[in-house]
This record gives structure tokens, sequence and C-alpha cells, in this order.
């Protein structure tokens, strides 16, 4: 477990990040992250939305709900405790603007790299046995060249291989779908079924970190 001071100072040197202003791709900076130092459970996104840049914390927008709602699915007691157990943070971590449409741009691959150090250190700080990625940024990062039906309902290694989960792999991942109503994956019902087959995967694991973790306080 990282040292809090450790943690902290990581926080202050990302919120302090201008690399994609400097390099022409923001106006202007607002990096946005959560956690804390004894977390075990690492959820990776795919970048802020607006109300997250002004409120400056992960997941305040209209996907809220949605997550929150699979997270206690998957074995957290509330909204409460989830954001008290899990390192919140994304692939890139300041708001991107929106695109040509009425949605939020997808961050360039330019700005993708700039960010990875960041979550490269986030990953080596926090060491997280459990990741949940979700959206597609995510799934890139981690498990690129898959679609997503051949992600969602399945448990993999760090390598890519999937798994079954009765093992002690660590980290595990865990693919999800993006919350945002924009996404119409969900409007099928196979794959509800996947997303339904992953939380119930992910109930046991849940519960098994957070029990370990009251055990440790």
């Amino acid at each position: 477990m990282p040292a809090p001071a450790t943690l902290a100072r990581l926080h202050r040197e990302i919120r302090a990040c201008t690399r994609c202003v400097v390099a022409g791709y923001l106006p202007q900076a607002a990096p946005v992250l959560s956690g804390y130092a004894d977390n075990r459970i690492m959820l990776i996104g795919q970048a802020p939305g607006a109300v997250e840049a002004v409120r400056r914390l992960p997941f305040q927008g209209r996907s809220r709900t949605v997550l929150m709602g699979w997270l206690i699915r998957a074995g957290f007691g509330s909204e409460t405790q989830a954001r008290r157990q899990i390192y919140l943070t994304s692939i890139t971590k300041c708001f991107p603007g929106k695109g040509a449409g009425r949605g939020d741009r997808r961050p360039r691959r330019a700005e993708v790299d700039l960010c990875r150090s960041h979550l490269d250190r986030q990953l080596a700080l926090i060491a997280p046995e459990l990741l949940i990625l979700v959206g597609g940024l995510s799934h890139e990062r981690f498990l690129p060249g898959r679609p997503l039906d051949q992600l969602v309902g399945r448990l993999f290694d760090l390598s890519g291989r999937e798994i079954s989960g009765r093992g002690r792999v660590r980290p595990l991942l865990v693919p999800l779908p993006h919350p945002s109503g924009a996404s119409r994956w969900l409007n099928k019902q196979e794959n509800r079924r996947l997303l339904d087959r992953g939380l119930r995967r992910l109930r046991p694991i849940v519960r098994s970190l957070l029990d370990a973790q009251l055990v440790g306080a």
C-alpha cells in the first residue's frame, strides 16, 4: 500500500499537468481523478465529461446513475462505498470538449499518449488487484483488438488471456461497456445478458476484496 503522502504528491503532479494545452489540443487543463492509498480496486474510464471538469470528480454526469447502479449490482453497498473503495481514474484526465455532433469528443491518440505516463504511475503506485475497464479507450489500452461482445461478461489477466477467475490471478481485468446513454450496444438483449453475466462474476471478487480490506483495517 502506498503512503498517503506519496499518492497525494502524485495527484498534485497530475492536477498541475498542462501537456495537452502546450501541445494545442485543449484550451485549458482540468485533470480529474479520485482515490485513496488503500484502494485495491481501480476503475479506468475513457475521459471526464463537462460536469466532471467543473466538479473535478469522476463520474458526475449523466453516466453516473447507470455506472453506480452497475457497481451496486456488482457487490458495493452504495455509491458512497463504491467511491471510497474504488480508485477512479481514466485514460485521459481532462475533458476533451465536444465533438462534431452532440456528444463529447473522443480523445486523440496523441492525447492518450501524453497522458499515458500518468496512468502508468497510478497503476504502479496503487498496484490494484482488480481493474474494472469502462469504455473503448480503456479496452484498447489493456485488451486491444477485440469487439465488445468478446470482452463483456469475461475475465482476463494482464496479458489479455481469458481466465476463469477462480485462481489468484492479480490484477484481474473486468471489462464493462460505457454507461453513457449515447451507446446503443446495450439496446440488444443479448448484450444486456453479457453485462448481467459480467456483474455477477464481479460480485464474489468485489466481496472478497472488501472483506479482506475490513480484516486488514
